[in-house]
Formats: C-alpha cells, sequence, structure tokens
C-alpha cells in the first residue's frame, strides 16, 4: 500500500493518510524498513503492509517510496 506521513511526533511514531480511506494508520518508529525515523517528514510518500494491533490497524514494514 502507499500513503502520505500526516504527522510525525517527537516520542518515535506517526500517521500515514492512505487515498481513499477515512482513517489514518498508526505506525511506529521501530515498524521502519531501510529509513531511520529522524529522515522522515510529513508529506513524505511511503509504502507500507497494513497489520492489526490490539489497538487497531497500523503500518509495518513503512519506508520510502
Amino acid at each position: 500500500m502507499e500513503g502520505v506521513i500526516k504527522t510525525l511526533n517527537d516520542k518515535g511514531f506517526g500517521f500515514i493518510t492512505v487515498e481513499g480511506d477515512d482513517k489514518d494508520l498508526f505506525f511506529h518508529g521501530n515498524d521502519l524498513k531501510g529509513v531511520n525515523f529522524d529522515d522522515l517528514k510529513v508529506g513524505d510518500k511511503v509504502t507500507f503492509e497494513k497489520a492489526s494491533s490490539e489497538k487497531g490497524p497500523n503500518a509495518v514494514n513503512v519506508s520510502l517510496v
């Protein structure tokens, strides 16, 4: 799947906006693949896989396009 970084938090997590989906997906810095959290910027295009956790859907294997 593809999306755009909507927000980043200094605690190491953020949210991805997915086109055609009304809910943003949570991601954690531990779920990045091939990129460091500090290198991400709001508006960056990313690819990811959708997963589910105890708290709901989230993004894993997040990497820059």
